[in-house]
């Protein structure tokens, strides 16, 4: 087989897919650490910084990708339709494995998480309403220039919404400051060190840019060898990997003692995703958008954040172990269904 211009082994081609998977969820996890730093460093709520800076920084790898697959398709290294329909089909497969499979593992951690009605409205809300604007926007099977430019406004305007609020509503306390003053662990102790973890931070960014864009060789060129649908490999396999700095960093909030940056983690991250990645993306190149994308993952990931919202409403926002089961047969049932009825792009 050949790939970048050299013979090599099926084996060889695999052993390269996962390491270059391997490094691109361990340089966005380092990323991820240190921007949580800073984040406290510039005193923002562990609530606001899961569901904006944290959300965004472990949503590099989605990121990254549809960086590079957009650079790709504008200089003719990657197909347009084959690396429309990976980035995509991994961009949405990552939002539903974080509503379902990893919030499921999250919940069996901490016993049961709690949110408030009004994070729900304020988070939940759009999260949802996200994923119907995607629908809509592709509904004549691409993302345009335009289309991207609407997606990424409207990132900016969510972000500066959330700002303000965060103003209103801000106590030290909210991200590990004592009422002395003590500044906790991994928080930068003055500019210096912010500039230090500012610098490791962008280095690890380089890196997770590269894997994610030898990932993509790797799974384009595995979508020509077995036929199998570009969007359904994306889906499972780069999906699945993309979300792994989700769940490090809502367990990691978890073991700390703190529910606010899983919450806010795990919600903005599907809000991050596909305006910021999609959005992004697509001012670049634009998309091709497969049809199982818009006839099954996308109508899924809505439904799949409907009923989660219905069921913290019921259940005044406490889920428990019952629900992560509930969740995990969610996923099981998407990822089972999507491979015997959709794929094929």
């Amino acid at each position: 087989m050949i790939l970048f211009g050299v013979q090599v082994s099926l084996l060889v081609v695999i052993l390269a897919g996962l390491a270059s998977v391997a490094l691109l969820v361990f340089s966005s996890n380092v990323a991820v650490k240190k921007l949580t730093g800073l984040a406290g460093f510039f005193r923002l709520s562990t609530t606001f910084m899961g569901a904006t800076v944290v959300a965004l920084a472990t949503s590099i790898p989605e990121i990254a990708s549809h960086l590079t697959a957009s650079v790709g398709i504008l200089t003719n290294k990657l197909d347009y339709k084959i690396g429309s329909a990976v980035v995509l089909g991994s961009n949405i497969g990552s939002d539903v494995v974080q509503q379902t499979l990893i919030l499921a593992i999250v919940i069996f951690i901490a016993g049961s998480l709690q949110y408030k009605r009004y994070f729900m409205w304020k988070s939940m809300g759009p999260m949802i309403g996200t994923t119907l604007m995607c629908i809509v926007l592709a509904w004549d099977r691409t993302y345009s220039r335009l289309d991207g430019l609407i997606l990424f406004g409207t990132f900016i305007g969510y972000m500066y919404y959330l700002y303000r609020d965060e103003r209103k509503h801000y106590q030290e306390e909210d991200n590990g400051f004592s009422p002395d003053g003590q500044v906790p662990e991994g928080v930068p102790q003055n500019a210096r060190q912010a500039w230090r973890d500012g610098g490791i931070a962008l280095f690890s960014l380089s890196i997770t840019i590269i894997s994610a864009m030898v990932a993509l060789q790797i799974t384009e060129f595995t979508v020509e060898q077995t036929g199998i649908g570009g969007s359904l490999l994306g889906v499972v396999t780069l999906g699945l990997a993309s979300a792994l700095p989700e769940l490090i960093t809502a367990v990691s909030g978890i073991n700390n003692g703190d529910a606010g940056i899983p919450l806010g983690t795990l919600v903005g991250s599907n809000v991050t995703n596909p305006l910021v990645a999609i959005g992004g993306g697509a001012m670049l190149s634009s998309y091709w958008v497969p049809a199982p994308l818009l006839q099954w993952d996308l109508p899924w990931e809505v439904v799949t954040g409907v009923l989660l919202w219905v069921f913290l409403w019921f259940k005044r926002g406490k889920i428990g172990k019952r629900g992560a089961v509930y969740l995990t047969l969610l996923y099981v049932s998407y990822i089972a269904l999507r491979t015997i009825f959709f794929a094929v792009d």
